[in-house]
């Protein structure tokens, strides 16, 4: 039997939906790809699961920056008829996890030189001044060549 215990196992008791709410319930700053490392699926299939999760109220998704961050809303009931009597948090609850409170968006924290300078103001758009963009030495070998040819029909000329 011990060689039994050393394969993956082909089933679990839970979904793949109560996973990544496990994993988000632990951590709400949870990037899709750490999410989906741990629970074993893509990284498309994690970012579908928590659509899913949004679309069906479970979770409300928060873009801080270029990252997320994910509540989990722990009072809703399960999904299944057999379930819809237990709330999520509940099934949290029994895997040891406690949905994390609700943090405020909070800024970068000021700096001494930062809370000392006057705030930033926009100056107003200008057009800068049109300049003649500078010869590359294509254009110079070229129009050196021109010139050379020019000066010499002009001495044929004279």
């Amino acid at each position: 039997m011990a060689a039994d215990d050393d394969r993956e196992p082909t089933w679990t008791f839970l979904t793949n939906h109560a996973h990544v709410m496990n994993c988000i319930a632990e951590d709400p700053d949870s990037r899709l790809r750490d999410i989906a490392l741990r629970v074993g699926i893509t990284e498309r299939g994690a970012q579908s699961i928590v659509s899913d999760l949004e679309a069906g109220g479970y979770l409300t998704r928060t873009k801080i920056g270029r990252r997320n961050r994910y509540e989990v809303h722990p009072d809703l009931p399960l999904r299944h008829p057999i379930e819809r009597d237990h709330q999520v948090g509940e099934l949290l609850g029994l895997l040891g996890i406690a949905p994390a409170a609700k943090a405020p968006a909070t800024k970068a924290p000021a700096t001494k030189a930062s809370a000392t300078k006057a705030p930033a103001t926009k100056a107003p758009a200008t057009k800068a001044p049109a300049t003649k963009a500078p010869a590359t030495k294509a254009r110079r070998a070229k129009g050196s060549a021109a010139e050379g040819s020019a000066s010499k029909g002009a001495k044929k000329q004279q």
